[in-house]
């Protein structure tokens, strides 16, 4: 089968799966209602924030602040487009169909990363206006203010990259459960324990969404010692996703459908 057969097939079979769609509008709803919320929120209590947290207020980032629900929406995502063929069966004919499995993988992972990265934009986009809009004058800021067109920009990297590391570990595992059993718990609670404890930060600045989410920081909080900056975390998080990617492929090439 041509690679544009393949693509378009992996296309086919996104749009059609009703759970995938109403995932990714999660995403963009979630988000953006919480950024909304947060922001206002912060803007009626800023008054009565100590000097400490006022002197590393970051307009931007309170914008994002819905990322972190969203992101797990499109960990939902990025697992149910690689294990549900494993659930209901399809996996057999697809395999069928391509048994070149390095193309029947690099297809879906391209086709769906396209669609988390259009739909990371947005609502990176989205997030940010409406954010501001909330916070109003004199705290909001501008697209053109310095670093902040980076953060809204690596705001959509991250949620791609997030769905793509979604899928590596998915591809592992091949069971939908056990994906989101692992990464909801991981993204959720044990990566933000390990990086806020004193004795695990040092590692849990290297986890991909600690490293990641550095890339929609504009304002450095104050004390911070993380040993990288924006590009140099969103590069940590892209190396997670190589490696979960490259494990999925290696455990798809060695076992049965």
């Amino acid at each position: 089968m041509a690679a544009t057969q393949i693509i378009r097939s992996e296309w086919t079979k996104i749009r059609s799966v009703a759970s995938t769609v109403w995932t990714l509008s999660l995403v963009v709803v979630v988000t953006v209602a919480l950024g909304m919320l947060i922001s206002a929120l912060t803007k009626h209590e800023f008054g009565n924030m100590p000097p400490r947290e006022r002197l590393s207020f970051d307009p931007t980032l309170i914008s994002f602040a819905g990322m972190t629900l969203g992101q797990l929406a499109m960990i939902v995502f990025g697992v149910l487009v690689v294990s549900n063929e494993y659930s209901t069966g399809m996996i057999r004919t697809s395999l069928a169909a391509v048994p070149r499995r390095g193309a029947f993988l690099a297809s879906k992972v391209a086709v769906a990363t396209a669609l988390a990265l259009a739909v990371g934009l947005v609502t990176s986009f989205a997030a940010f206006f409406l954010g501001q809009a909330m916070l109003g004058s004199p705290l909001r800021t501008s697209l053109d203010a310095p670093g902040v067109l980076r953060a809204v920009l690596g705001g959509g990297l991250y949620m791609a990259l997030i769905a793509m590391f979604s899928m590596g570990v998915a591809a592992m595992l091949r069971s939908p459960m056990l994906s989101l059993g692992i990464l909801m718990p991981f993204f959720f609670l044990i990566s933000n324990v390990l990086a806020n404890v004193s004795a695990t930060k040092k590692i849990g600045q290297y986890l991909p969404d600690q490293a990641g989410s550095r890339i929609m920081q504009v304002v450095p909080r104050v004390g911070d010692d993380t040993p990288y900056g924006p590009w140099g975390g969103l590069g940590i998080m892209v190396l997670w996703v190589i490696a979960a990617l490259a494990g999925g492929y290696a455990l798809l090439r060695q076992r049965d459908a």
